[in-house]
């Protein structure tokens, strides 16, 4: 994954008798897409700062589900669900991070019905937390007189009501930190969430990626964070449909904070 970290899977340290303190769950973006790639790559490269005890499934994680359930397959859905909860299960596992809120959120609120009960964090709350309790120290310095937005993912912010951690996070770089009209509560889709990414859009005047990048472009950012691989897929095509790729940079929150950490 990456050169200077070793990434055990949970079958290794299960092998060695030994127990993370977190499964680091990927997802199927922060596997297989090469811009999520970078996003894996950076929260695991601060988990491995941190001295966070960590595990990955690697080949026996698949995907939560929550595409085909928001699609209307509540049959794949659970298929896929079960196949999961079967693995984590065997792991004995307890507590689940992801930088995925699509994943939070499914095995946060929906595997518990099926019989999967974790704790599950996502990676702007553990970063937090990480901070909080002294394990990750940042300077900010790279980021001194940039002006960023924060774009809140739904399935973090009004599905789950969590507006503070990645705020609290971003506060840490010695930079602006500047609002959209429409945040929080408020906050407007990328786009992407309820399978939507996977799918032709439906008739309109406007793509709703589009709409939602006009937002950010009204206050002139010089970064636009997000909290979600598919946030941060429709923001950079946002961005790129209004050529502005060479001013305004889409980056997900564990990569300004691995910038900031020089890592």
């Amino acid at each position: 994954m990456a050169e200077n970290i070793q990434i055990k899977t949970m079958a290794e340290m299960a092998a060695a008798g030994e127990a993370p303190e977190v499964l680091f769950w990927v997802g199927c973006m922060g596997s297989f897409d090469d811009r999520a790639k970078k996003i894996t790559k950076a929260f695991a490269k601060l988990l491995n700062q941190a001295g966070v005890s960590f595990a990955v499934l690697g080949t026996e994680e698949s995907c939560t589900g929550d595409p085909a359930k928001r699609a209307g397959n509540e049959f794949l859905y659970q298929m896929q669900a079960f196949t999961n909860i079967q693995v984590l299960n065997a792991y004995e596992v307890k507590r689940i991070v992801t930088a995925c809120p699509h994943c939070f959120n499914i095995i946060k609120n929906e595997y518990p019905e099926l019989g999967g009960n974790y704790e599950v964090i996502h990676h702007t709350q553990f970063l937090q937390k990480l901070m909080d309790e002294g394990r990750l120290k940042v300077e900010g310095g790279a980021f001194k007189g940039k002006r960023i937005t924060f774009h809140d993912p739904c399935y973090l912010g009004r599905a789950n009501g969590e507006y503070e951690a990645p705020r609290q996070v971003l506060q840490k770089l010695d930079a602006e930190l500047s609002e959209m009209k429409r945040c929080k509560e408020r906050g407007l889709c990328c786009g992407a969430g309820g399978a939507q990414m996977f799918k032709e859009a439906e008739k309109g005047n406007k793509e709703v990626n589009i709409e939602r990048t006009e937002d950010a472009l009204e206050i002139k950012p010089d970064i636009i964070a997000a909290g979600c691989p598919f946030c941060n897929t429709m923001m950079t095509d946002g961005v790129k449909h209004f050529n502005k790729e060479e001013e305004i940079e889409v980056k997900d929150i564990a990569e300004l904070i691995a910038e900031a950490a020089d890592l």
